[in-house]
């Protein structure tokens, strides 16, 4: 079972065996009558668009042609730490126009369930474990919520902390996201708050890992993960592959899920989302953090449609 599915907030369904993916590198006849299936594109970005700092080769000519094709782009990123508008500077700096509303990320989506779907009061606080962008996105929303990059909570833990951290009813609710910063003291402060069995547990995703400069580094369900441990709560997710996020997105852009494609690197959130989700179609990229192998192996329950050794490859 993947990590996502072990920590996230609802039951993930058991995917049937799929049909083998099948690749469309280097077949041009094949790769255009994919492309004609599917008016929307939905797209992971770390290990899809771009490894760490770096774009991956004709990024933006691949999706200059999407674009000239008339298909819909949606940016779906599990990066908490960077806000829409953040989003929109990244991809920028990196030549690849992009609208505010064209960005759907973990922060994002948190916000919006916390303000629309739970309706906080505002009497009610949210305490963050996370980074900036999580803090954008909350404020956005008008969401009362402490913590965070408050430079106080990166202090070790006191003697006073053990007394005076416990419950609080004006906690609501607990959002974990990445956070580079985690320590001793941020857990034991969710984890009280955490004791109130009325205080909701979120996370901005559950993703393990995640890629940069060729490597796996602790992602954000690495951040949850001991307090689901701790607390015996597991935390409803608002990111690949939470069906929460799916909605959604759904919600915002009114697409037809029969001409939407999941593009992604990772078969644990990027494909199973895209799968569980009902869209018309998935596509792996090689470029992130799943290998050929282990979609190909007979016992993989988790398969993309089709894949390709990089998203450039959709040129021909």
């Amino acid at each position: 079972m993947s990590d996502a599915a072990v920590i996230s907030g609802t039951a993930q369904p058991e995917v049937q065996r799929r049909p083998t993916p099948v690749k469309l590198t280097g077949k041009p006849e094949e790769i255009e009558r994919f492309l004609e299936k599917f008016d929307v594109f939905l797209f992971d970005c770390d290990g899809v668009l771009w490894q760490g700092p770096k774009l991956l080769p004709r990024i933006v000519e691949t999706l200059d042609m999407l674009r000239n094709k008339g298909k819909q782009i949606v940016f779906v990123t599990n990066n908490s730490t960077k806000s829409r508008v953040e989003y929109k500077k990244k991809l920028a700096s990196m030549g690849i126009p992009a609208e505010v509303d064209e960005i759907f990320g973990s922060a994002y989506s948190s916000a919006i369930y916390i303000s629309r779907v739970l309706n906080l009061p505002k009497t009610k606080k949210v305490y963050v474990i996370g980074e900036t962008g999580m803090e954008d996105e909350l404020r956005e929303e008008g969401i009362n919520f402490f913590g965070g990059t408050d430079p106080a909570e990166n202090a070790p833990i006191a003697a006073e902390d053990y007394v005076n951290f416990g419950p609080d009813p004006d906690v609501a609710v607990v959002l974990c996201g990445l956070d580079h910063n985690i320590n001793y003291r941020k857990l034991s402060r969710a984890f009280q708050f955490l004791q109130n069995p009325d205080c909701l547990f979120l996370a901005t995703n559950v993703d393990s890992t995640f890629p940069t400069e060729g490597k796996l580094f602790p992602g954000a369900g690495s951040i949850s993960a001991p307090l689901a441990y701790m607390t015996g709560r597991r935390p409803l997710s608002n990111g690949k592959p939470s069906q929460t996020m799916m909605e959604a997105i759904e919600g915002k852009f009114k697409f037809d899920k029969k001409r939407t494609c999941m593009v992604g690197d990772r078969l644990d959130t990027d494909i199973r989302f895209g799968i569980e989700g009902g869209l018309g179609g998935t596509l792996a990229v090689l470029t992130g953090v799943s290998k050929e192998a282990e979609f190909m192996s007979e016992d993989a329950t988790v398969r993309p449609d089709v894949y390709l050794d990089k998203l450039a490859d959709l040129l021909g």
